[in-house]
């Protein structure tokens, strides 16, 4: 099972227990964070209705506020003796997915098998 979330105008796929690195959300280590949802996976079917995932949300857990690596930007014109170096850090946020939305039915469904 895999959902697809946005934040800080970025995608990512994860599943329950990944660690992904976005951009800096103003919360604190320790802090709950929700995600949006906007494709939800869950091995056999793929929802993607806005209107089937209205109200989901994944849950993460803030782990660390940290800043990315260095990324060296170069601005250069031949001939011209123009030249500029400047360096970026962005800061990150490193979040722990602790749960995903789960519908009742295929829970059940799949507790009824085992």
């Amino acid at each position: 099972m895999y959902a697809i979330v946005s934040t800080g105008g970025k995608q990512y796929k994860v599943a329950q227990g990944d660690v992904i690195d976005v951009e800096k959300l103003e919360a604190q280590p320790g802090d709950k964070v929700e995600l949006d949802v906007l494709m939800l996976n869950d091995g056999a079917t793929s929802t993607v209705e806005p209107e089937a995932l209205e109200g989901k949300k994944v849950v993460a857990e803030v782990l660390d506020q940290f800043k990315g690596q260095k990324v060296i930007v170069f601005k250069f014109k031949k001939r011209k003796r123009y030249h500029r170096t400047r360096g970026h850090r962005q800061q990150l946020t490193k979040l722990k997915v602790v749960e995903l939305p789960i519908d009742e039915p295929a829970q059940s469904a799949s507790s009824d098998a085992e």
